[in-house]
């Protein structure tokens, strides 16, 4: 049973740190905390299949954890290579994008960065950041840039950690699902 807690903890670190975001007001898009809380509920709902099948012995619930969980793998070693295989142009490039497409986004990051405009900061443009009073803002790539690096490599490793702890899962699955149950009749296997 040991072997469902990587998943559960995955997910209970999702919902945990989207509503720690949200409590502390490091990020107001309601849009990417709620698709962060779904995840992080599909993972939990998934792992506690995975659980009540191994309880029960039940084939089926057993079957359906293993397939899941090696798509959730698939995925979460995906992304996780994506991670750690950036360049830091390639990350610069993405900030970019991120940066021009979301208003909401670069609000909480001039805020809590305490930065203006993403390269040059124009003064026509509006600022959330407190430097603004003082006139002596640093642009926001820099430091986005600076922090992205980090923070790409620690979710890169930690999620090529849980999946390899998810593969196994899998692996433990499959071997568990193909044992007789041995609550079950002893002469059904005849």
């Amino acid at each position: 049973l040991c072997v469902f807690s990587p998943l559960q903890l995955v997910s209970l670190l999702l919902i945990g740190i989207a509503a720690w975001g949200i409590g502390f007001g490091l990020i107001s898009s309601f849009r990417v905390v709620g698709v962060v809380i779904a995840v992080g509920v599909f993972l939990f709902f998934i792992a506690l299949v995975g659980l009540i099948g191994a309880v029960k012995h039940h084939q089926v619930l057993l079957f359906f954890y293993m397939i899941i969980l090696l798509l959730v793998f698939i995925v979460q070693f995906s992304v996780s290579c994506a991670c750690l295989a950036l360049n830091e142009e390639q990350q610069s490039e993405l900030l970019e994008v991120g940066w021009s497409n979301t208003n909401s986004a670069r609000t909480d990051i001039e805020r809590n960065l305490n930065c203006c405009g993403f390269r040059v900061f124009y003064p026509n443009e509006t600022c959330a950041a407190d430097c603004l009073r003082t006139l002596h803002c640093r642009p926001c790539a820099p430091i986005m840039e600076e922090y992205a690096g980090m923070v790409l490599r620690f979710v890169g490793g930690i999620g090529l950690f849980f999946s390899f702890t998810e593969i196994l899962g899998v692996w433990l699955t499959y071997r568990y699902r193909n044992q007789k149950d041995p609550r079950a009749n002893p002469s059904a296997f005849i």
